[in-house]
C-alpha cells in the first residue's frame, strides 16, 4: 500500500499491527518447531499419567452402591451471570495470554483444551458433599469418599458449580460448595494454581525453561542436593520465578530423580536419616562402579582405542508418559554420568499411548517377536527400546537375560502395585523382578500411595526381600501439582515420594566340615 493513499495516523497504526503480527508469527513457529500445536497436541498429565492413585481406572456405573439413580450429565455453557471472556488468538489458532491474566474459570477459559477438560470432569466427576451416596469403597483415609456414609441421604451428583475463587468444578450446585467450604479451603489455593499453570501452557508464551543445557565439562561437579544447585551446577538458565520451575521440574523429576539416586554424590546415603540401609549401599555401590569408571586415557587416535563396556540397561515398567518424554529430557541423564551409555527400555501396554503417528507399531517378526520401537539415533550415549508387552512375557522369553547388578537397575514410576485396579497386573511381574537381584526403585504420587505399594509387596513377597532405600520424599520431585478429573478434590504431584527394594540375596552355605578343613589351612 503507497503512503499516499493513507493517513499518517493510520499507517502508524498499520505498520504497529504488523511488527506485533510477525513477532507473534515467530513465537508460534518456534514452538510448534520445539513442541507442536499446543491446541492440538495432548498435555503429558492430562493425556497418559493418571493425575492421583485414586483414579487410575474410569469410575463406572456398577460402583454406585446400589444406587441407579444420579444426575444427568449438564450441557457446558457459560454459568449465567458471568459474561464470556474474549480471546486473543494469534494466526495459528494458540492462545495468547499475559502473565497477569492466567486466571480463568475452566468452562469459559479461553482454551479449548481446558473447555473439554470441564466438561469431561463435568459428567464423570461427583460432588465430595457428605450428604451424598458413596460412588465406590474409600481407598485412603483422606479420600472425601470416606466421610460420606450412612447418614447421607441424597443420591450422587455430578459437579457443576465451579468455586470462584478456583475455577474448577467443585460442587454440584452453590450450597452445597458453601456448606462444605470449609473443607474446599484447605486445597483451594492448590487448584488455583493448576488453574493458571495449566493456562500458562497454553498461554502461547516462549518457554525459555525447556531449553536445555548440553554436555558440560566433567570437572564441573553436578551437586544433586536440591532441585536449584542442581539447576545451577548443571547451568541451566536461570528460572526467577516459581511458575516456569514448577513447569520444568514436571517433566526433569523422571532423569533427575534416577539420577539423584544412583550418583555417587547422592543426597541419599547411609548416614542417620539418609534412608539408604546396608543392603542398599551394597547394591547401590554395585551400579556407582559402572557409572563412575574411572579415566582410560582413551583418545581419537589408534593408540588410545579402548574397550567400552556394555551400556547401562535401566528398564522403566509400566511406562506411560515417560515413554513420551521429548528425548532432550532423558539425555539429561546421560550428561549426569558422562563417560557411560545408556540403554533405556520402556515396558508396558500402555507405552505408545498416543504416539501411533510418531511411531507406528511394527509387525512382530523373527528377528522382532515382541515389536519392539528402537530409537538408538538419539545420541552416541543414549539408546531407547519400546516394548507394548508386560514384562513378565519378556521376562519368561529370556529376552534380556542374563541380569547384572552392576549395568541393570529397574524403575516403576507410580505403578499402582497395591492400588485394587492395579494390583493384580503386577501379581505375575513382581516374582520375576525379585529373581533377577537387581535394585528395584519405586515412586509413589502421595505418602498414602507409597506406603500402599509397599505393604503390599511385604504382603506378597514377604522375607523375600531387601528393602534398599526406605520410603520417604523425593528430593526432586514435581514441584507442579496435577488435578484428578474424577476427583477435583484429589491433588498429587509426580513422584512425590521414592524408595528401593530388591529380591533377597542369601550367603552361600559353608558346611561346618568344609569351614574347619578351610579353617585348619
Amino acid at each position: 500500500m503507497q503512503s499516499g493513499y493513507t493517513c499518517s495516523r493510520c499507517l502508524h497504526s498499520l505498520k504497529k499491527f504488523t511488527n506485533t503480527r510477525t513477532k507473534t508469527q515467530g513465537y508460534s513457529s518456534i514452538l510448534q518447531r520445539r513442541w507442536g500445536s499446543l491446541s492440538t497436541r495432548p498435555s503429558i498429565q492430562n493425556a497418559t499419567i493418571p493425575s492421583s492413585p485414586i483414579h487410575r481406572r474410569a469410575v463406572t456405573s456398577q460402583n454406585y452402591q446400589g444406587q441407579t439413580s444420579v444426575d444427568e450429565p449438564p450441557e457446558i455453557a457459560t454459568p449465567p451471570g458471568r459474561a464470556k471472556l474474549p480471546s486473543a488468538t494469534t494466526l495459528s489458532g494458540n492462545v495468547l495470554l499475559e502473565p497477569d491474566n492466567l486466571f480463568h474459570h475452566f468452562s469459559d477459559s479461553p482454551s479449548p483444551d481446558i473447555r473439554r477438560r470441564a466438561a469431561f470432569m463435568k459428567t464423570h466427576a461427583y460432588c465430595s458433599h457428605p450428604s451424598h451416596h458413596q460412588t465406590r469403597m474409600p481407598l485412603s483415609p483422606h479420600d472425601p469418599e470416606a466421610r460420606k456414609g450412612a447418614q447421607s441421604t441424597q443420591p450422587p451428583a455430578f459437579v457443576r458449580f465451579e468455586c470462584p475463587d478456583c475455577g474448577t468444578p467443585v460442587s454440584c450446585s452453590e450450597e452445597h460448595w458453601a456448606d462444605d467450604y470449609e473443607s474446599h479451603t484447605e486445597i483451594c489455593d492448590v487448584l488455583r494454581e493448576i488453574n493458571e499453570d495449566d493456562h500458562d501452557l497454553r498461554s502461547g508464551r516462549f518457554f525459555p525453561e525447556f531449553e536445555y543445557p548440553g554436555p558440560q565439562m566433567e570437572e564441573a561437579l553436578v551437586n544433586m542436593t536440591n532441585w536449584d544447585t542442581y539447576l545451577y551446577t548443571r547451568e541451566y538458565r536461570a528460572i526467577n520465578e516459581e511458575r516456569p520451575l514448577r513447569q520444568v521440574t514436571k517433566l526433569l523429576t523422571y532423569p533427575v530423580t534416577i539420577g539423584s539416586i544412583l550418583s555417587e554424590l547422592s543426597p541419599y546415603n547411609i548416614r542417620r536419616n539418609g534412608r539408604i540401609t546396608t543392603e542398599g549401599l551394597k547394591s547401590l555401590s554395585a551400579l556407582r562402579y559402572t557409572l563412575h569408571p574411572p579415566r582410560t586415557g582413551a583418545d581419537g587416535t589408534i593408540k588410545g582405542l579402548r574397550l567400552n563396556p556394555p551400556p547401562v540397561r535401566i528398564f522403566i515398567l509400566g511406562a506411560r508418559a515417560e515413554s513420551s518424554l521429548p528425548r532432550e529430557v532423558w539425555q539429561q541423564l546421560s550428561f549426569i554420568f558422562p563417560r557411560v551409555a545408556f540403554h533405556l527400555i520402556f515396558i508396558g501396554p500402555e507405552s505408545m499411548t498416543n504416539r501411533d503417528a510418531e511411531f507406528p507399531l511394527p509387525e512382530r517378526t523373527p528377528g522382532n517377536p515382541f515389536g519392539a520401537v528402537v530409537e538408538d539415533r538419539i545420541s552416541h550415549e543414549m539408546k531407547i527400546s519400546t516394548f507394548v508387552e508386560y514384562y513378565h512375557t519378556l521376562h519368561q522369553a529370556g529376552l534380556f537375560h542374563p541380569y547384572d547388578p552392576y549395568f541393570d537397575c529397574f524403575v516403576l514410576f507410580h505403578p499402582g502395585l497395591g492400588h485394587p485396579a492395579s494390583s493384580h497386573e503386577w501379581a505375575d511381574t513382581l516374582p520375576q523382578l525379585l529373581e533377577t537381584k537387581v535394585p528395584i526403585i519405586s515412586t509413589g504420587y502421595t505418602e498414602w500411595d507409597m506406603e500402599r505399594d509397599r505393604k503390599w509387596v511385604e504382603d506378597k513377597v514377604g522375607g523375600e526381600m531387601d528393602i534398599l532405600m526406605e520410603p520417604g520424599e523425593n528430593k526432586f520431585r514435581s514441584l507442579r501439582w496435577d488435578l484428578n478429573e474424577f476427583d477435583p478434590t484429589d491433588v498429587s504431584c509426580g513422584n512425590w515420594g521414592v524408595w528401593a527394594f530388591r529380591g533377597k540375596r542369601y550367603a552361600p552355605f559353608i558346611p561346618l566340615s568344609r569351614l574347619n578343613i578351610m579353617l585348619n589351612k
